[in-house]
């Protein structure tokens, strides 16, 4: 039978073979083709693609749509262009062949979230930008607001490499003094896409930046919106996608000195202290332990380690579609005990039968974090060589120095590390159930009822022990706290859309509602009983004495009703308009609701009919106006906050009676913030849309700034600064965006640059004050937020004789306790004397504009990607040098600085000594540096195994990648990291210990089935 068989086989083989040969000698003969590839109208399509099928050869059309190729007669043409329908022509031995292709609508007319529904990106006449979600998803990043960076205009990212550390987002400049995030909408629950949320569930994301994009939302989009949506299963067989990613991290470290430099200018700042009457110096060295030499930057910095697992599953029917992933992440962080994980479900589905259908969206997340105990970002230079890490004879047996010996204000960051553990873990669940119904094809009503709850556990355990000089002794004790928080959204919407010829009309009116719950409970415990077995502290709340129980609970709710007008007139008029009113529960009964509107039009001169011009294809100009809110206060602050645990003495027998009194100021007449903001773009699209740019200019002023500015404790509060609305703030800013891509064969190339220049000014502080200093800056009306505001210095003096002959106009000697050595400082005022009077301002800690630069490349299976992000014109305070050189007290130093001495005058570094805080002023412009740099901030490499390889094991993708994140940047600034953040808004420059970014190394395998 096995005979037979391969008999048969042979024989068809024969014939085949046969056959062949005679469509060989029929086809083989190769002929030269020409034609021209046109658009349906007409117009010449350059760059255009004309490949032989089922090959790579090929070639690509002039800038006349012209093209020629040789080619088999009995071969297949394929033409293709970005934002055309690919369309395939037999030669059939033909010579000439032209062919006009048809526009690509999905990709011309890319669909827009736009707040409870859609529009063409085209028709839009707000300012909004779309990222792919890939752009997001291919970099290591904890949350959404991480892989933002460097990619959209007018959006400024700050974050850091702390495990489970939430970055810092700013759409558009400082709309307030609260340093508030953004709106975010996952799939139509209004939420918060912080660490729990998993950036590779997403499938779309579109920044709505100004006001008549963000009006839908009212009084939540002051400071923006960001529209999420996560994957959704497909039509289709069952698909199975599986990634796995790991990456090493390295935190940047500083140059510090060790034992041997660090005791030589030790040494010297204590003989050069002043002397006293009798001619002894008051500070007598050190006695410095010479054979420790202790790197606490190796002691307290490690590599860390992340890994991000995903998988998911998805298909569909006729009727119905689902999907649903899991995630795995974990960060062993770069800081020893510290890492965080998480762990995540989604699962998405929908269905329609007839006009009625039904959808959810549900996500399960559990994040635990380690988090990190004190700052050792700061501690690793404030500790000194000669201290060692253990020392039995101190209480916990760690060292931290001693006196006379090394002195210092450090802690040692592992015995904190130890005795100071600090746990937060969060369980949430969050999602949206949504039902529509469609009455006919131009009207559908749709319900959406979102609901999200999350349970918080915070425990804080203190053992005994110390980790800094002079610490006194504390018994062990526990806090901890369990809260829950509850959001239900309900939200009815009625949408009518219609075409009357060249009309076309979009309605949309709606309602909604949410209330927002939060309540805790907390207690401590103190003297914890130790597992003598195993030497572990026993911190459950029934252990130990003293306690101390508590809770609250908090409640707000908001009303809201909404309508939206869309007018396109024959593509080429574009209107929009928005209103929403909003009610909230946090404000007075007087003051609770607010309007929010916005107008928006939009002329695309390029549909006109005049217009003739086969280079540019799209050309519209856009312009808005739209008033937003921002109730961004907590839930009682109208209100006023009465201690009713008091006790008074009255009476001739001095009795004790219960007593009550108010311990916060409130303020009543509170009423929403309001931005108003007025925008105006340019979209332009040439080479078939291969080559598009994007100009906008905006004017952003907030009114009745929510803040609560610093008030004397003598008026009685005591329980924070009353809320008020008091200052005004306004922005401007350019926004550009040029952006190229092309297909040419198997090889594509994709390149953007975006540009922003914002610029922020303090229009008023309101409540009669003209200007607020916090630390070394001010905030005056007329400035940007936040001002440098310090002493000048002027150089070192070189001899006596300099420092008798610097004075005033009056001949009073300015500075004559100064000596050779010593900085010389500004004398602003003119009074003969260096004091806070002499302070001025000297910078801004602002940007004078920011860049990103973005560039991809495909050629077969391999293909290349990377991002540069760069900032110039920031002023920024350097901490660290604040500390390291100053030498008036006890601090490692930097490496390789030559102070000033009789030998050594032609130094830029002053005179050090102990003891005098002259050269070492913390309110100077000694410290403040250029915060300018260039970062490559991504760059990464992918490879797709061919098809070939992968035919015979069942799986259709597999994909191998390799990147690096931050390992390149160019700057002047001498901290770890020119890329901070700092959440106070008016120390917005301020370096004081803030984590870095890291240095990211990653490999990664993808692949389904």
């Amino acid at each position: 039978m096995k005979t037979k068989f391969t008999q048969i086989l042979k024989q068809r083989y024969y014939l085949l073979f046969f056959f062949s040969l005679l469509v060989q000698q029929t086809y083989a003969q190769q002929i030269a083709i020409k034609g021209k590839v046109t658009s349906a109208t007409g117009e010449a399509i350059p760059f255009a693609n004309v490949i032989i099928k089922n090959t790579s050869n090929g070639a690509v059309t002039d800038f006349d749509g012209s093209f020629s190729i040789t080619a088999k007669a009995n071969d297949i043409l394929v033409f293709s262009s970005q934002g055309y329908k690919s369309k395939e022509a037999a030669i059939n031995n033909q010579t000439s062949i032209n062919i006009a292709l048809a526009e690509d609508a999905l990709a011309l007319n890319e669909v827009v979230l736009v707040g409870y529904g859609s529009q063409q990106k085209k028709d839009l006449t707000g300012a909004i930008s779309l990222v792919k979600a890939d752009e997001i998803q291919k970099r290591q990043i904890t949350t959404v607001a991480d892989g933002l960076q460097g990619l959209v205009t007018g959006v400024k990212v700050r974050g850091g490499g702390k495990p489970g550390q939430e970055a810092n987002i700013e759409i558009r400049g400082l709309k307030n003094l609260q340093n508030a995030n953004p709106l975010y909408v996952i799939d139509g629950l209004v939420t918060s896409a912080n660490r729990d949320f998993n950036p590779n569930d997403i499938e779309s994301i579109q920044v709505l930046k100004d006001a008549s994009a963000a009006a839908i939302y009212g009084s939540r989009a002051a400071n923006g919106v960001i529209i999420i949506t996560t994957k959704k299963g497909k039509k289709g067989p069952l698909k199975v996608e599986v990634s796995a990613k790991t990456s090493f991290t390295t935190m940047p470290t500083y140059s510090l000195t060790g034992t041997e430099e660090f005791a030589k200018l030790n040494n010297q700042a204590y003989d050069n202290a002043k002397l006293d009457s009798g001619g002894n110096t008051i500070y007598n060295r050190q006695n410095l332990n010479m054979a420790v030499n202790t790197d606490w930057q190796k002691e307290v910095f490690k590599t860390g380690m992340i890994k991000d697992y995903n998988a998911s599953v998805s298909g569909g029917g006729d009727n119905s579609t689902f999907f649903m992933s899991a995630n795995y992440f974990g960060n062993e962080g770069t800081v020893i005990s510290t890492d965080f994980d998480r762990i995540s479900f989604r699962v998405n589905s929908s269905g329609s039968k007839g006009i009625f259908s039904i959808g959810e969206n549900l996500a399960i997340s559990n994040s635990k974090t380690d988090e990190m105990s004190g700052n050792p970002i700061i501690d690793v230079y404030r500790l000194t060589p000669t201290i060692p890490v253990y020392d039995a004879s101190n209480p916990g047996g760690y060292g931290y120095g001693k006196q006379g010996v090394a002195d210092t204000f450090g802690t040692n960051p592992l015995a904190i590390a130890d005795f100071a553990d600090t746990k937060n873990e969060n369980f949430r669940i969050r999602g949206n159930i949504w039902a529509e119904i469609k009455f006919a094809s131009w009207l559908k009503y749709r319900f959406n009822f979102g609901y999200e709850s999350s349970f918080d556990s915070y425990k804080f355990l203190r053992k005994v022990g110390n980790w800094s000089l002079n610490q006194p002794p504390d018994q062990s004790y526990t806090d901890q706290n369990k809260g829950r928080s509850e959001t239900k959204l309900f939200e009815n919407t009625l949408t009518f859309k219609k075409e009357f010829g060249k009309h076309d009309l979009t309605i949309l009116v709606g309602q909604t509602f949410q209330k927002d719950i939060y309540n805790q409970i907390y207690g401590t415990k103190r003297n914890l009983p130790i597992n003598s077995a195993t030497g572990q502290y026993y911190d459950v709340l029934n252990q130990g004495d003293s306690p101390v129980v508590g809770g609250y609970i908090n409640e707000a709710a908001l009303a809201s009703y909404l309508g939206r007008l869309e007018y396109n007139y024959d593509n080429r008029y574009l209107f929009n308009a928005v209103i929403r009113r909003d009610g909230s529960s946090k404000f007075s009964k007087g003051n609770q609701w607010g309007n929010f509107p916005s107008l928006s039009a939009g002329w695309r001169i390029s549909n006109e009919s005049f217009f003739k011009s086969e280079f540019i294809k799209d050309l519209k100009l856009r312009a808005s106006y739209g008033e937003l809110g921002s109730g961004n206060i907590k839930e009682y602050e109208s209100k006023s906050f009465i201690n009713n645990f008091g006790q008074i003495v009255l009476g001739d027998t001095q009795n004790l009676y219960p007593s009550a009194t108010q311990v916060k100021l409130s303020n009543a007449e509170l009423r929403w913030e309001k931005l108003k903001q007025t925008n105006f773009g340019l979209d332009v699209a040439v080479l078939n849309n291969d080559l598009r740019f994007t100009a906008d200019y905006f004017i952003a002023r907030t009114e009745d700034v929510l803040f609560g500015f610093p008030i004397l404790l003598t008026t009685g509060n005591d329980g924070g600064n009353p809320i008020s609305n008091a200052a005004t703030v306004e922005n401007k800013g350019i926004e550009l965006e040029l952006a190229y891509s092309k297909k040419i064969n198997d090889f594509s190339f994709n390149a953007s640059l975006n540009f922003t220049k914002v610029n922020n000014k303090l229009v008023a502080l309101g409540n009669g004050q003209n200007e607020n200093i916090v630390g070394n800056t001010m905030t005056r009306a007329g400035n940007a937020v936040g001002m440098w505001y310090v002493l000048q210095t002027d150089g070192l003096f070189q001899s006596q004789e300099e420092v008798q002959n610097y004075k005033n106009a009056a001949g009073k000697v300015i500075m004559p306790n100064a000596v050779p050595g010593d900085i010389r400082f500004k004398d602003v005022n003119g009074d003969g004397e260096i004091n806070n009077k002499d302070k001025d301002i000297v910078g801004s800690p602002w940007p004078e504009f920011e860049m990103g630069f973005n560039a991809g490349a495909e050629y077969k299976g391999f293909d290349f990607s990377m991002n540069w992000i760069a900032s110039h014109g920031a002023t920024v305070y350097d901490g660290f040098r604040s500390v390291v050189d100053r030498f008036d007290d006890n601090s490692n130093y930097r490496t390789g600085i030559q102070p000033w001495t009789p030998e050594n005058p032609n130094t830029d570094f002053p005179r050090i000594t102990k003891g005098s805080t002259l050269n070492s002023r913390g309110d100077s412009d000694r410290f403040l540096e250029s915060g300018d740099f260039i970062r490559l901030k991504y760059i990464g490499f992918g490879y797709n195994l061919p098809d070939s390889v992968l035919k015979n094991s069942g799986i259709t993708r597999a994909r191998l990648t390799l990147s690096a994140q931050n390992v390149i940047t160019i700057t002047k600034y001498k901290g770890l990291d020119p890329e901070f953040t700092n959440s106070n808004i008016f120390e917005r420059g301020v370096d004081n210990g803030a984590f870095p970014n890291l240095q990211t190394y990653s490999f990664g395998v993808e692949f389904s089935f």
